[in-house]
């Protein structure tokens, strides 16, 4: 099966309350444009690396915490985030590590990552805050003008 040149890894677990926010938000481009894969990326990790092979722009949604002055704000990282951001205590490996090695890898050449503040993560709950819920919206809306970004550098629509 050929593979589009961009895709949208959503990460988190939906079992775990607002941690299944990244997953929510990924769902929300499944068969909305010809040109992109949507991938459900697990609780990301290491796993996330061969998600990105052989795709040239890739966007990772993923809930995080203590990222944001709010719950429900969403922050995007052009470049890898830092890997000491407590976000990250829920992955065997953080987004930042996972995006640095996988641009060393040169598995992708344009990898994007949109984080949700989250605030707390409950286990055992598939109830999503509605702030963090608000919050999935932006992020809707953030990955929505990346896209459009690549595709008016590229000139090739999705």
């Amino acid at each position: 099966m050929q593979k589009n040149q961009v895709c949208i890894i959503g990460c988190g677990n939906p079992l775990m309350g607002n941690d299944g926010a990244g997953i929510q938000a990924m769902r929300l481009f499944e068969g909305r444009f010809p040109g992109v894969d949507v991938i459900d990326g697990g609780t990301g990790g290491f796993g996330l690396i061969p998600l990105m092979e052989g795709y040239e722009k890739v966007v990772i949604v993923d809930a995080m915490v203590d990222i944001g002055d709010h719950i429900g704000a969403v922050l995007t990282f052009e470049t890898p985030p830092s890997w000491d951001l407590p976000a990250y205590v829920f992955h065997d490996m953080g987004i930042g590590e996972v995006v640095a090695i996988a641009r060393e890898l040169g598995y992708a050449t344009e990898i994007v990552t949109v984080g949700i503040e989250v605030g707390e993560i409950r286990s055992f709950s598939q109830e999503i805050d509605p702030a963090v819920e608000k919050g999935v919206r932006v992020a809707e809306q953030e990955i929505l003008r990346i896209l459009w970004g690549w595709a008016a550098v590229s000139g090739d629509p999705f």
